[in-house]
């Protein structure tokens, strides 16, 4: 396709994700025209050629392909329902890159096609450098064909083979939990089993040594002793603000998962505020376990 044929894109939130995203975007011959609350975000888009957006609304107005990447889903769906859904139009398709709450995107879904447009749900894993070198893995929900149609877009952000359609509106949502809950609940399970040596007396460089050091799940505990070890415990994730998303679908469709509501539970009780490696504010796993001994 020449780039006059290649539809516009408008791009809300330029943060550590959504920018590098952005300049992919630009970069591949799209004409592209982005916005963030934060103006310096705005000017860092312009000064590598691409459209700066006045606000959310002029980017829908003057956009064919409206992708955002919005850090919680409270703030997708604020923005959604003040910026995008108002101006939507016949044929505008959405694309949420964020991860949100499900019945809330099924909910936007439906709004949206009562203006003609489409939302695909689109949420992406690989963090900053993913989304700087165009390898993120992206789990994709929606109307099938709108997604093959646009699939080419999709594929400058990640990789072809793991840019995979999921099911109908919702299934890219659901996947991106599966893939935050196996991160998550896996990171936890190895903290916990560190904290159960180290609070027992245990000097953990030598957990470490004689339990990590190797590979498989082996590989997977040294990666979460080490940060042990180096004294970075309490900046460890277990994706705390995105539980609640995920026992708010499981509950809506009856069934349990009981391990991701102990885990929510036991942070949420805690008071140690942190921020997680999207901003966000969230709570310290491995401070709650070792808050009482003295290796916290």
């Amino acid at each position: 396709m020449e780039s006059q044929q290649l539809p516009t894109i408008g791009f809300i939130g330029l943060g550590n994700m959504g920018g590098r995203m952005a300049k992919n975007l630009h970069n591949a011959g799209y004409p592209l025209i982005g916005f963030d609350i934060d103006t310096a975000k705005c000017d860092a888009l312009a000064a590598i050629g691409a459209t700066a957006g006045k606000d959310s609304n002029a980017v829908v107005k003057n956009s064919d392909v409206i992708m955002t990447s919005l850090r919680s889903s409270v703030v997708f769906c604020s923005v959604a329902e003040q910026h995008l859904i108002p101006n939507a139009r016949d044929g505008h398709v959405f694309i949420d890159l964020g991860t949100t709450e499900l019945e809330q995107t099924k909910n936007i879904a439906t709004a949206l096609t009562e203006k003609g447009a489409t939302l695909i749900d689109a949420p992406v894993s690989g963090g900053p450098n993913g989304s700087e070198t165009g390898t993120l893995r992206i789990f994709v929900g929606g109307d099938t064909e709108v997604v093959e149609k646009h699939r080419p877009i999709l594929e400058v952000l990640g990789e072809p083979e793991y840019v995979v359609y999921c099911g109908p509106s919702g299934s890219g949502q659901i996947v991106k939990g599966v893939n935050q809950l196996a991160m998550g609940l896996g990171d936890a399970a190895f903290m916990e089993a560190m904290a159960y040596g180290v609070c027992a007396g245990v000097d953990p460089e030598a957990i470490r040594k004689v339990v990590g050091m190797g590979d498989g799940w082996r590989g997977q505990f040294d990666r979460i002793a080490k940060r042990i070890v180096d004294g970075s415990g309490k900046t460890l994730v277990v994706k705390y603000p995105e539980l609640p998303y995920f026992l708010a679908a499981a509950a809506a469709a009856g069934f349990e998962i009981p391990l991701t509501k102990a885990l929510y539970e036991f942070c949420k009780k805690g008071n140690y505020e942190m921020f997680d490696n999207m901003n966000r504010s969230s709570r310290s796993f491995w401070h709650e376990l070792t808050k009482d001994s003295d290796t916290e």
